[in-house]
């Protein structure tokens, strides 16, 4: 039974990240027909990142420098993080924080909905604001890199101390 509680879970939760994915294509869509590419990746990642700064206030206490104490506090937060984007602590000690995810369930969604490489690319690039907002409203340094085409796995967080207050 908890089985099937655990499957039941991890259904609902990619419905809802294929649904996070299929708002952020369609915007990303309307606004390039209305503004060009250029301009609907601006607006779209600032939105994002916005979004992310939000969220970043709730790691200010680990700022600027305690990347173990963030690595805890952010991994912790993911709903089964393990299952959804597999990361791995590739580096944690006084000088960096980095993660790769070996998988996301954003950019799987947007593969299944046929989304070009390139438009997955671009679309990483928009959902990925979210990290810089994130980890530099919580006063680290933000280094990450999101998917390109032709790579395995999906982003790769790289979060350095901040500027002392």
């Amino acid at each position: 039974m908890a089985d099937k509680a655990d499957d039941n879970t991890i259904n609902l939760l990619r419905r809802a990240f294929a649904m996070r994915a299929a708002a952020y294509a369609y915007m990303f869509d309307t606004l390039r027909e209305e503004l060009g590419e250029e301009k609907a990746l601006e607006l779209g990642m600032k939105a994002t990142r916005r979004m992310g700064e939000d969220m970043g206030r709730n790691f200010k206490d680990y700022g600027p420098g305690d990347l173990n104490g963030l690595k805890d506090a952010f991994l912790g937060g993911i709903i089964e993080g393990e299952r959804m984007f597999s990361p791995e602590v590739r580096r944690c000690d006084g000088e960096e924080l980095e993660i790769y995810f070996h998988r996301c369930p954003l950019k799987e969604a947007w593969q299944e909905m046929g989304r070009s490489d390139e438009d997955v690319h671009k679309l990483c690039r928009m959902a990925g604001a979210i990290d810089t907002g994130l980890f530099t409203a919580a006063g680290f340094t933000f280094a990450g890199e999101t998917w390109k085409p032709g790579e395995s796995g999906c982003c790769r967080l790289r979060v350095l101390p901040g500027k002392a207050a």
